[in-house]
């Protein structure tokens, strides 16, 4: 049985179903450069859950740095107001595909400030400002970015 909670949040339904069917893979380069084209490094999808945990450990570890606001991730029960989008929450997201290249720091992930059971996917984006990792939208839910997919 998959667990179903991540850094305590409940892992979407279907990625909860696809993990347990073994179909959370990676669907080919030609079908995530369709799904997120401006996203330039190749990615490697994180396989289960005990890896998700591992791989989102890197959000808190950036989140609790003050120097490390180039990466846009903070801690939105430490902001003054809501957290949004360019920066990513750690406290409200989990890692689903990280860059395959040591250092290049690139991710995807399940940010739940959008919806709890379907969450959007965010990307981090290096390549539209050269000062600063933005976070954007790659889907507005895990079930669209799924079917993009072919998932």
């Amino acid at each position: 049985m998959v667990p179903s909670t991540v850094r305590g949040l409940a892992l979407p339904a279907r990625l909860t179903s696809l993990i347990a069917r073994g179909r959370w893979r990676h669907p080919g380069a030609a079908a995530l450069t369709e799904a997120v084209p401006w996203f330039e490094d190749p990615l490697a999808f994180v396989r289960n859950p005990e890896q998700m945990t591992f791989a989102s450990q890197s959000m808190d570890l950036l989140a609790d740095d003050p120097h490390a606001t180039y990466f846009s991730v903070a801690r939105g029960s430490r902001t003054a107001g809501p957290l949004e989008l360019p920066w990513l929450d750690a406290e409200r997201a989990v890692l689903i595909a990280i860059t395959r290249t040591p250092g290049d720091d690139g991710a995807l992930a399940l940010d739940y400030r959008s919806d709890p059971a379907d969450p959007r996917i965010a990307g981090s984006d290096f390549w539209a400002d050269a000062s600063a990792c933005r976070w954007r939208i790659v889907a507005p839910t895990f079930s669209d970015f799924a079917t993009s997919l072919g998932l």
